[in-house]
Formats: C-alpha cells, structure tokens, sequence
C-alpha cells in the first residue's frame, strides 16, 4: 500500500524538502501541499490522504487547531521548529499522531508516518527525554519479558537520552544497522510499540542512567 501524504507548510523550501524525502520512498508519495492552516483543511478533506504533515506557525489556522478540526478524519503529525511543552501536549491531546522537530531528520520522519498508519504515536527523541523524565516518580514499568543483554541495557539508556541510531552508532563504534537490529531486540523484550516506548520504560525503571549514577 503506497501511503498518501499531505504537506502543510507556510515555507516553501521546507514543502520542497519535504517531498524529496517522501516521494523518495517506496510506500510514500506526496499528493498535495499547501502554504496555510485553512488551504490545509480544505485540501485534506479533498484529497483524502493518509496522513497530513502540519507545521504549527501557518498563516490563517494554526497546526494545532488544523489537527483539532482533521481529528477523527484523518492523521495528523505536527511537525515543527518549536518544542515547547505546551504545544506537544495540546498536539497529543487534540489528536495528532506524531510530535517532530524539523531537525529530527528524513528516517525519522518516514518512521513516523509509519508508526501513524500502523495506530501508533511517535514523538521526537529530544521532545520524549523532557517529557519522560517526569515518569521518574510514578509506578515502575513492568520487568522485561526477556533479560536485556549489556549492550541492550546501553542502547536503551541511549535511546532514552534522544540518541538517534546513527548517534549511538558513534558513541558505541558499532554500525548504525547493528543498532538498529539491538533498538528491534529491546521493544522486543519491553513489549515496546516504539522508541517512545523504550525511552518510557528506561526512565521509568532507572535504567537511563548509567549505573552508580
């Protein structure tokens, strides 16, 4: 199934970037963009695509009040410069599928959209650290269904800590597909949909700190 997608962006550059990337993969193809919130609308109720990628600050309606109105029609993954606080949780709340910064880059973008058409919500490493740090003081996750290895345990303190899998690569001098295929074991084993999911375990059970930190 090749997915549809719908770009809302009052910079053009970024729609143009936008679509390079999208349009390179072989499940995506870009069937619409538009330069503010109500062309947005009006397009997505038209066009009928599978997900729509709004940025927050547009001209006429907002990306949050564009999810507000598409919720319940279609998905929607606020993609945007600005990470504050505010604007994740209105996001999340009034239904967006996804929370990305701009500089999160083109895998994690195309892993998002995926992650949306799959009923899954993914949201930004460096957006996820802030947020999850505040499940330190709630009940711990359950234990893993499996023990996780040593370099598993790392790579989930890592991801937790908003490494992207090229990062953590640098960091453990191991290949970026080798993280990759560890990142896979760990939501294995935690029953992870994601890497929020991974990240969310790690706070919460004190596994994102380095031990005796």
């Amino acid at each position: 199934m090749t997915i549809r997608l719908l770009i809302a962006d009052d910079q053009e550059d970024v729609r143009i970037g936008f679509r390079m990337i999208l349009d390179a993969q072989p499940d995506m193809t870009v069937v619409g963009e538009a330069a503010d919130g109500t062309r947005a609308v009006e397009l997505a109720r038209h066009l009928r695509p599978d997900v729509v990628l709004a940025d927050i600050r547009m001209p006429g309606l907002d990306g949050l009040e564009v999810t507000r109105r598409l919720a319940g029609e279609t998905r929607v993954i606020v993609v945007t410069t600005f990470d504050l606080d505010e604007y994740v949780r209105t996001a999340l709340r009034d239904g967006a599928c996804g929370f990305l910064l701009k500089r999160s880059g083109p895998a994690l973008l195309a892993e998002a959209i995926r992650a949306a058409m799959a009923g899954d919500t993914l949201i930004s490493p460096q957006v996820t650290v802030r947020l999850l740090r505040e499940l330190r003081d709630l009940r711990p996750p359950a234990p893993p269904a499996e023990p996780l290895t040593i370099r598993e345990a790392e790579i989930a303190r890592l991801v937790a800590h908003g490494r992207t899998n090229p990062e953590i690569a640098a960091e453990l001098s191991i290949s970026p597909g080798t993280v990759k295929t560890h990142v896979a074991n760990v939501q294995r084993k935690l029953g992870a949909a994601n890497r929020v999911g991974i990240a969310a375990w790690a706070w919460g059970s004190g596994h994102a700190h380095r031990p005796g930190e």
